[in-house]
């Protein structure tokens, strides 16, 4: 009887512990998209400076590329580029690759940032949302 309730009384901390754990992972593991996208706006700054327009490509450095690699450090994350208003403009998408553990982050989902530094999230419901996806 002892060996029963101790095993109800694991179980449910089991039960409270191990999705408590899961939500702290993912929000640890959100920092690698948010960092990629910040590294590549600055390379976009610094590609913008030199050749006075927005590069279109991440991976291939010459000539429209930046020599980024197209998903982030441990691939978590695909990374995509689109080019907005004729090369004036850029959006940097950070998409959670399916099977890499981020896949099933209903709260903030994809990153996205912008050449005026607008930051968003897909799956935040508002500003307020997409605000706290990116602390």
């Amino acid at each position: 009887m002892e060996l029963m309730i101790a095993v109800v009384i694991a179980a449910i901390l089991a039960a409270i512990a191990i999705p408590g754990y899961r939500s702290y992972v993912q929000r640890a593991q959100r920092t690698e998209a948010k960092n990629a996208l910040l590294r590549i706006q600055a390379a976009q700054e610094k590609f913008f400076v030199q050749h006075n327009r927005y590069a279109t490509a991440l991976a291939p450095s010459v000539p429209d590329g930046l020599g980024i690699p197209a998903t982030t450090e441990t691939g978590l994350y695909a990374l995509t580029i689109a080019t907005l208003d004729g090369g004036n403009g850029f959006r940097v998408t950070a998409t959670p690759r399916l099977g890499g553990g981020q896949d099933d982050d209903s709260r903030c989902g994809s990153f996205t940032i912008d050449q005026n530094g607008l930051k968003g999230a897909r799956n935040a419901a508002d500003a307020d949302s997409a605000a706290e996806c990116w602390r």
